[in-house]
């Protein structure tokens, strides 16, 4: 998310990616599915849905649209159709799912997660095979039912996620219900998360592991890259191995995920601490708090306030008790003024002051001016913005976020656009921190967006601060590198 205060939920070119929460268990498990499908709702705001397999044998589904309500307020009534051992939910911003199907591997329900970049040359593949669609979205091929007769096309569930995961371009986690268990299926990259939890009795596949510690779950197993695992009442088995290759999502850390959950065993809330502790350790701008940009530059911020050694202050807040996080009106005037209401600045705290505030990215950075100004007159000495990761350079190829019509909606692009007359030229130059290409592309976002100072960390910061070995993780969108499908 960017620095905001009046559009807020419009900064992202696409703020979310969507989360997956399974469980099986030898009692009704429908509670556990309900909450832990619900602890994903930071990762989506469009759709949410549940598939359980009933005491009767029958599968039970229902979707809801998310964007003007809770996950909870839309999903408790239905519960009452839900009365089963096994289930999986998901949390969508793109297609509806789950998707259940009858087909000669045996009746199974799906849910995905992911980006698949080749949609429409697998969906000609499929129609010139004389298979059909039936689910669309928006008038375009659903991306779950696409990945479901892929699966269909081998000669067991195994064969068939394979084939699944060999011909997608891009990514794609899923979460497979049977009749005989619940199949879990990390894309090949390992792009996204998913993670085994274990209670009494109990088995949960999850993408937050946010989702486990109120449930009563412990973490079990991290599933790796590719790898596909079968998990029932009675414990899980790895049906195919990892891959050698593991490309997770850095923005997992930066942005995307819950403070307390996990990945490869490295919590989201110490990462962005160090994020933070880093950039305050180096800073050498006078200033007198750390403050947040609600909610993901929280932990950031308090890590800057302990690295630059001033007090961390909430300067800004969230209105949360009236407004949902996912209410956000069609109309843009609406919009707006809806993203207004929802952070309060805290006149008292910005009065006379120099304060950094501290947040995970700039994509757009429409309207950043004006806000900077609004908190000048509130009161504000100087507005500094301290963001954790690198400036983005190129949209995302992967996953979800910061997908677009057009690399021009990066503010970096538009920049590099006026300075050499293409925005795809000289990328490389603008990714590293040490050229005077980049030093002069963070002034000039600093001059368009009217701020005292504006400082990123670095690549090598981020990468320090996650752990992994960077060939492990994906910065693609800050410096260009990932692997190619």
């Amino acid at each position: 998310m960017e620095f905001i205060i009046l559009l807020w939920p419009t900064f992202k070119l696409s703020i979310t990616m969507g989360g997956l929460f399974g469980v099986i268990s030898k009692q009704n498990c429908i509670t556990d599915l309900f909450y832990g499908t619900d602890y994903h709702s930071h990762l989506g705001t469009r759709r949410g849905g549940m598939a359980s397999l009933n005491i009767n044998g029958n599968f039970a589904r229902t979707i809801h649209n998310l964007e003007n309500s809770h996950f909870r307020a839309k999903f408790e009534d239905d519960l009452k159709k839900f009365d089963g051992f096994s289930g999986i939910g998901v949390i969508s911003d793109t297609d509806p799912q789950p998707i259940i199907l009858n087909s000669h591997l045996g009746k199974f329900a799906i849910v995905t997660v992911g980006k698949i970049n080749n949609i429409a040359e697998l969906e000609r593949e499929l129609l010139n095979s004389g298979r059909n669609f039936t689910e669309l979205s928006s008038g375009s091929t659903n991306p779950t039912e696409l990945t479901a007769l892929l699966i269909t096309g081998g000669k067991s569930f195994l064969e068939g996620i394979e084939i699944a995961q060999s011909k997608i371009k891009g990514s794609c986690s899923f979460l497979l219900l049977t009749e005989n268990g619940i199949l879990a299926s990390r894309d090949r990259y390992g792009r996204t998360p998913l993670i085994l939890g274990k209670k009494d009795g109990s088995f949960a596949i999850a993408s937050e592991t946010c989702s486990f510690s109120n449930l009563g779950y412990e973490e079990e197993y991290c599933i790796g890259a590719g790898e596909v695992v079968k998990v029932t009442d009675k414990g899980y088995e790895q049906l195919s191995p990892a891959k050698k290759r593991l490309h997770i999502c850095s923005f997992l850390w930066i942005y995307y995920g819950y403070p307390t959950s996990s990945y490869e065993k490295i919590n989201v809330d110490d990462v962005r601490f160090a994020l933070g502790h880093s950039l305050g350790e180096k800073d050498d701008t006078p200033l007198d708090v750390s403050s947040a940009i609600p909610d993901s530059g929280t932990c950031m911020a308090i890590g800057f306030a302990a690295g630059k050694k001033i007090p961390f202050r909430n300067a800004i807040v969230k209105y949360t008790p009236t407004w949902p996080r996912s209410f956000m009106p069609s109309n843009q005037s609406i919009r707006d003024l809806v993203a207004k209401m929802k952070l309060i600045p805290n006149k008292s705290l910005l009065r006379e002051k120099r304060i950094a505030f501290c947040d995970d990215s700039i994509v757009r950075g429409t309207q950043l001016k004006d806000n900077a100004q609004t908190l000048i007159s509130f009161g504000a000495k100087e507005i500094h913005i301290r963001i954790s990761c690198p400036p983005l350079v190129y949209p995302c190829d992967f996953l979800n976020f910061s997908a677009s019509r057009s690399p021009l909606e990066l503010i970096t692009r538009r920049y590099i656009l006026q300075k050499e007359g293409a925005h795809d030229v000289n990328l490389k130059k603008y990714s590293d921190a040490s050229t005077e290409e980049y030093t002069r592309m963070t002034e000039f976002i600093r001059d368009e967006l009217g701020l005292s100072s504006l400082k990123f960390n670095s690549i090598e910061t981020l990468v320090k601060a996650i752990g992994l070995p960077k060939s492990s993780i994906c910065t693609h969108c800050f410096d260009g590198t990932g692997y190619e499908d």
